[in-house]
């Protein structure tokens, strides 16, 4: 014999009636918790440009068909520059950005070669643009000889022993 709670019809209306509630009231938190956001510029950013906070903002993502790898956050882009030129109101493609650069093609750096406890340093001109971390070429002003060493945060390039 199968158990069957008896259900009298107007407490049956009254839980629908509660559950319906429930969900409406959850529903648009809900949706706010999934609704996505896109970085746009507000204005034509140029390729070499850096990103700063004001030259960009979030907008709610309204087109389900939007192709992904788009920056949903300022902090993603902020600080960053542009690989190509961005237009106002696009979204940001994070394969657009890369990080500045830490020497500059043509600018006076400092070359600096540690071993041991022996720090020796000399100006130099770098060959080509490189991000922190990444190797250089560079020319010692003083012997107009080039070399190659890593660029650090600082603008000064570490060179290496072979």
């Amino acid at each position: 014999m199968k158990f069957r709670p008896k259900i009298v019809p107007g407490s049956l209306c009254k839980m629908a009636l509660a559950l319906i509630v429930s969900l409406v009231a959850y529903a648009p938190q809900a949706a706010l918790s999934q609704q996505k956001h896109a970085v746009v510029p507000t204005s034509t950013i140029f390729p070499g440009d850096v990103i700063t906070r004001d030259r960009v903002t979030e907008v709610l993502v309204t087109n389900p068909n939007l192709s992904p790898g788009y920056a949903d956050d300022t902090q993603v882009v902020v600080g960053k520059v542009s690989k190509r030129t961005l237009v106002a109101g696009r979204t940001i493609q994070v394969g657009d950005l890369r990080d500045p650069f830490a020497v500059q093609r043509g600018a006076a750096i400092r070359i600096v070669y540690s071993v041991g406890g022996m720090n020796l340093s000399a100006s130099g001109t770098a060959i080509e643009d490189g991000m922190a971390g990444e190797v250089v070429r560079v020319r010692n002003r003083d012997t107009g000889v080039t070399i190659s060493g890593t660029a650090l945060q600082d603008g000064t390039v570490e060179v290496f022993q072979k």
